[in-house]
């Protein structure tokens, strides 16, 4: 008898399961890959933990680069569509949270499934953009900062390493440079903005501007304790506001 291996979408880093009530679906930070998640538990409360795997990088090193978000969001969208069949909600940090913004945006576009939440951490709205040190800085000077990135994920900034990974974060900071709103449009679903009590990155104060993409009701601001890397061990109060954004989803509204 032959068994069939059977091998997760390229699109995400392994197979989904059947049995979870709800996905987040989490993007991953500029220059690096859905492995960044790996100190992540595989479900927070009730929702599966799906790990999203951009072309470029990790196991799509092969690849070429999505070019912008507006391809990303088209691009994702069809991959995931089949993986949409229950609520689900979108998760990115930074670098990751503009494409889940973009996604969401083009999913209700287009009249298909579009998420119950969307949790975005340390980044600004899309109409305040584009905004960040990286937008400015020299090959050398992104290289300094993708090996402590590295180092943050538990890593080993190895030359080698740094090189393959530092086009990868060049086109990604090129497509965050390049993506901006004129003015807020609202999405059909909640946004948790989520910002760091020690982030030097992405301050608290300015976060709010997330507010004019959902109804006022259905916005959530919550500072964390931590740095601009404290998300990638998955904290317990981040793993807080997960469970609770993804449980106002799941929980039927009541007349």
């Amino acid at each position: 008898m032959t068994t069939t291996v059977r091998r997760p979408p390229r699109w995400l880093l392994r197979r989904i399961s059947d049995d979870a009530p709800a996905r987040l679906f989490c993007l991953p930070y500029s220059g690096v890959g859905a492995s960044m998640y790996h100190l992540w538990p595989e479900r927070i409360g009730r929702t599966e933990i799906c790990r999203v795997q951009l072309p470029g990088r990790e196991s799509r090193l092969r690849e070429p680069h999505y070019g912008d978000y507006e391809s990303l969001a088209e691009q994702l969208a069809e991959a995931l569509l089949p993986h949409l069949d229950r609520p689900f909600a979108f998760f990115g940090h930074c670098g990751g949270a503009l494409p889940g913004f973009a996604t969401a945006r083009y999913l209700a576009q287009n009249c298909l499934p579009t998420p119950g939440a969307l949790l975005v951490s340390s980044q600004v709205a899309p109409h305040h953009g584009p905004f960040g040190r990286f937008l400015g800085m020299s090959d050398a000077e992104l290289s300094v900062e993708l090996a402590g990135l590295i180092v943050a994920m538990g890593g080993q900034p190895r030359p080698e390493l740094i090189e393959m990974n530092l086009g990868v974060l060049r086109a990604d900071v090129d497509a965050n440079r390049a993506y901006r709103l004129a003015e807020p449009e609202r999405l059909p679903c909640a946004i948790r903005a989520i910002s760091w009590t020690g982030d030097t990155e992405i301050r608290p104060e300015q976060m709010p501007g997330w507010s004019a993409y959902t109804d006022p009701e259905r916005f959530t601001a919550v500072t964390l304790p931590g740095d601009h890397y404290a998300f990638l061990g998955a904290p317990a109060p981040l793993q807080a506001e997960i469970e609770a954004a993804m449980e106002e989803m799941l929980t039927p509204v009541r007349s």
